[in-house]
Formats: C-alpha cells, structure tokens, sequence
C-alpha cells in the first residue's frame, strides 16, 4: 500500500506535469505506478506530454522527494487522499482541475451531507462578522461542515463562529501542512483539529506564496454545495473564489452592503452582474438551496411517525435498516403474516412514509 502511494504523489512531483495532466497520464497507463514504469516512447505518445515531461517521469527524481513526504505525513498523523479514493470529497472530484493528492489533518468527514464555504475580505466589519456569526448559528442545525481559508478577517471569524457552534470547519492552506499561516492563528486551528482540520495539496516545505492562493481558492469553491461571500473589496480573493466557484457551476451567495462602502464593493458588483444571487439572512439560502422543504418534510415525518402503530414501526425500522426489501422478505423478518403486512404497507404508503416498487418491493419515501 505504501509503495502505491509513493507513485501517487510521485506523480504530482514531476516537473511540468499538473493535476489535468497527471490525470491523462493516470488514464492512459492504468496507474500511478504504471505511469513511473512506462517507457519514454509510450509517454510521448499521450497527449499533452512532450520531451520535458517524458524524462522527467524517466529519471524518478520525483519518487525520492516521496518518500521523503510519506516519513512527513506518517510522523504527523496525515492523511494523504488521491482522487480515486472514496473518502476524497467528491464535490472536488467533479471538477476538472481538482488536485490529484490532498494532504488532511481532521476527523470531519469531507463528505458531509452539506458543505458551505464562506469567504470574505481580510479587513472584515462589524457588519460582516455579526453576518457571519448569525448565519453559522443556523447552520448548525444542519450539522455543515464549514470551509474556509484561516485568513485574517472573514475566513477566520467562520472558523471561530464555528468552533463556537461545534460545528465541523475545515481550514483550506495554501502552503504545506509543517507550518501555519498567518501563524496568529494557531490556536483556532489547533481546537478546529477536535471537530474539522487542516486541508492542503501542497507538500511538507512549501511556503504560502503569493501564487499558492488562487489555487487554493479552487479547493475552497469546489467542495461545497455553496459559497457565501459576506464582505469583499472589487479585488482579491474573495471574488476569485466566486469566478471559480460559478465556472464550476456551484451556488455562489453575496452579502449586500453600502454603495461606496469599499469592503461590500465586490459583493454589490457580484449581485449586480448575476454572479452571485443577494441574500439578507440564513432563510435566504435555506430556500434557494432546497433546505426549507427538507426541514419541511422532516418535520412531517416526524409528526407522522409518532402516531405510527408498533406493528408499523417494525416494518418502517426494517426498511430503514436493510434498505427496499420484497413484501415476503419483510414478513419473514418481522413474523407478520401476509395479508397483516400487506395492509400495514399500504396504510404506510397513503401516508407518504413508503412507496412501491415494481416486484412488490417496497421503499422508505
């Protein structure tokens, strides 16, 4: 296993070769380590990959500054994840450019059900904390993961308000994760590492360069459902992680300001150019995200299955447990008899709890 993920980051060390590449190459030799074992006249057959690229792979230079990263991530309790692993957020999966390794330190599942990223200038207002202190409030009935870049202002009030909340916050670096910055900030990450963590594609040794950033930023837009941008100047980060976040066809939220207020300038001109759609409160995007009739349909179900019979619950706990199961499977785990849980069903069906499929098979709604 850890001669498999030599290769994998080997592969993001070759010189020349960035994520869309490395993923051709992946492709066209079946793996990572196929890829390392491959001869020079194959690789220059693949497309994008040249006479630079193929000796690069050729000379392995990139396998010893691998193993050097696997004794780093194996020292500091880091999980490495490639693209293709299961527990690598697959919103980032579905974008073109998404890093093929990603170096995490955390417990918060990446995949949570719902991901907000909330992103806003360095020199943040009253306005624009209250705003993102009210807003993570409400989220944490959802249980969000919330992700963000630990930057000064906006960035790391979410985190705070978040810790605060205890809800999951996930802190997107532009740098390797033996360091910190702004190093200010050290003690948020650190309580973030008990409920959410520390996410990089960079290697041990990087330094958080000025160009690190807008790739980083791809990260922060790609594995959420939404961005929601509180407060940002018509420059900097803050409006490329909305450009990116639109070409990625994600839900991009601005908080409206002033006119002539120079840190709500970049929202104003987002809204005003349908980059991102104005939202005032919490409801706002619980309603242009769908979450208002799952809390409405929730509240339902709950009022329905309190006044379920116990022969009922019986049947609606196995469905839940085993998943769509034929009548006569349910009535053989649950000892009812045929006609019994045939009319048990169809009391459950008209009450919107389940629904059948063809076969007689039956489904939680």
């Amino acid at each position: 296993m850890q001669n498999d993920l030599l290769y994998k980051i080997g592969i993001t060390l070759i010189d020349g070769v960035g994520d869309i590449n490395a993923k051709k190459l992946i492709g066209a030799c079946g793996s990572a380590e196929e890829v390392f074992k491959a001869k020079k006249n194959h690789l220059l057959k693949i497309d994008g990959v040249g006479e630079y690229i193929a000796q690069a792979v050729v000379n392995q230079k990139a396998i010893a500054r691998a193993e050097k990263e696997i004794k780093f991530i194996e020292k500091n309790n880091i999980q490495a994840l490639f693209y293709l692993d299961k527990n690598y957020p697959q919103r980032l999966k579905q974008c073109a450019d998404s890093p093929v390794m990603l170096y995490y330190k955390g417990n918060a599942d990446l995949n949570n059900r719902k991901v907000i990223s909330i992103v806003g200038t360095r020199k943040a207002t009253e306005y624009g904390k209250q705003f993102c202190a009210e807003l993570i409030q409400h989220l944490q009935t959802h249980q969000t993961l919330i992700v963000s870049g630990l930057a000064y202002g906006i960035d790391i009030c979410a985190h705070k308000e978040s810790v605060k909340n205890n809800l999951p916050t996930v802190g997107v670096l532009a740098h390797g994760l033996d360091d910190l910055y702004p190093g200010q900030h050290r003690s948020t990450a650190d309580k973030m590492l008990e409920n959410g963590g520390l996410l990089s594609d960079y290697i041990s040794g990087t330094n958080p360069d000025r160009e690190n950033f807008p790739k980083r930023n791809r990260i922060v837009a790609g594995m959420c459902d939404a961005v929601v941008v509180v407060e940002a100047g018509i420059t900097g980060g803050a409006l490329i992680t909305a450009e990116i976040a639109n070409s990625y066809s994600r839900d991009v939220f601005a908080l409206p300001g002033r006119i002539g207020d120079p840190f709500s300038a970049g929202c104003n001109k987002l809204i005003k150019i349908n980059k991102a759609a104005l939202i005032e409160s919490y409801a706002d995007i619980s309603y242009l995200l769908g979450w208002q009739q799952e809390e409405v349909k929730a509240a339902k179900q709950a009022k329905l299955f309190l006044d379920l019979t116990e022969e009922e619950l019986l049947l609606v706990n196995y469905l839940k447990e085993k998943g769509n199961l034929p009548i006569d499977e349910l009535c053989y785990a649950t000892n009812l008899s045929m006609s019994k849980a045939s009319g048990l069903l169809l009391n459950l069906e008209f009450n919107g709890v389940v629904k059948t499929l063809p076969g007689k098979v039956y489904q939680l709604n």
